[in-house]
């Protein structure tokens, strides 16, 4: 009985998603009470499926740009289309995601004395002139570009963060995360390792955008959500942010490479031109995070890639 009464009440927004099933998955290994939030842009009921049998286990639908009353003791806010395919169709209402979401749920952190991780990325820093990239590096960003919308929205939900840690004395964590890649990935997402993998297990040209010279750093989803439940459960003010991700770097061909060979395709390599504001390079200064968390990425890429290759055989069937 006390075990039930002790166990946390956690808030992951973006739960049905690719990141957020795999932390509510977790979240529920470790005993805590857990309420999935998703409007289904992006994320999947089948992602979670799994779960909605699990006593301690809640699903709402709910779009966080409008508010949430619930009583919890931590809140996950993953909450916002994080591929460019995604949050580039609808750019007015990834902005609202990132800016009035966190809104809403720093509100709600507020409100229940909530500790609050915000969910950010490694597109705070742009095209980055300062390589690796550290915490204290301010980045590259073009305002007023395709990606802004997602790349200012990020940093503006860090202002506000970090607004109501000064002001209000919240506990918060924010997290910058970096490519990161396993199964639940949307299929047609158009993030390099899905769109490599299903181009090779369809037999259609692998899309390499320049000439595969550009370099992307890639954490399997089981470390990077070691890394977020390590950073919820330090204790102290710690506020961040910290890069979350890995740092060996790998070019696109290297990686194009590797999936044909993995796979075993047929497929052949094209070229396309790179994207606006598309980055040269990506690799995270983890030097924090490992200090502070005891916590390095610990799965191969090569290995992580085999599973990933593995669900999506299993996702469209093929033996």
């Amino acid at each position: 009985m006390s075990n039930e009464y002790d166990s946390k009440r956690i808030l992951v927004t973006g739960g049905a998603g690719f990141l957020g099933s795999h932390l509510c998955e977790r979240l529920l290994k470790d005993g805590a009470d857990v309420i999935c939030v998703d409007n289904y842009f992006t994320g999947r009921r089948a992602n979670i499926a799994h779960l909605l049998n699990r006593q301690n286990f809640e699903l709402l639908r709910h779009d966080v740009t409008f508010p949430l009353y619930v009583e919890v003791d931590q809140i996950y806010n993953l909450a916002c289309p994080a591929s460019p395919i995604h949050y580039q169709h609808d750019p007015v209402q990834t902005t609202k995601t990132s800016v009035h979401g966190a809104i809403n749920m720093l509100g709600l952190a507020k409100r229940v004395g909530a500790r609050i991780l915000q969910a950010s990325t490694s597109e705070v820093y742009g095209d980055p002139v300062i390589h690796p990239q550290t915490e204290e590096y301010w980045g590259n960003v073009n305002p007023i570009g395709p990606r802004a919308c997602y790349d200012e929205g990020k940093r503006c939900a860090e202002t506000l963060f970090f607004d109501y840690y000064r002001q209000f004395k919240l506990p918060i964590r924010v997290v910058r995360i970096f490519n990161t890649y396993g199964p639940r990935m949307h299929p047609h997402d158009g993030r390099v390792v899905s769109n490599f993998i299903m181009q090779a297990l369809t037999d259609q040209p692998i899309t390499l955008y320049g000439d595969g010279s550009q370099t992307r750093s890639f954490c399997y989803v089981d470390d990077l959500i070691e890394g977020f439940v390590r950073f919820m459960a330090l204790e102290g003010d710690e506020p961040g942010p910290l890069n979350l991700g890995n740092p060996c770097e790998f070019t696109m061909i290297a990686l194009a490479e590797l999936v044909l060979r993995l796979t075993g395709s047929r497929s052949t390599i094209i070229h396309q031109p790179l994207p606006a504001d598309d980055p040269r390079q990506r690799r995270p200064d983890i030097t924090k995070a490992s200090q502070k968390l005891g916590w390095q990425p610990t799965v191969p890429l090569e290995d992580g890639i085999e599973r990933t290759i593995a669900y999506f055989r299993r996702l469209i069937g093929e033996p």
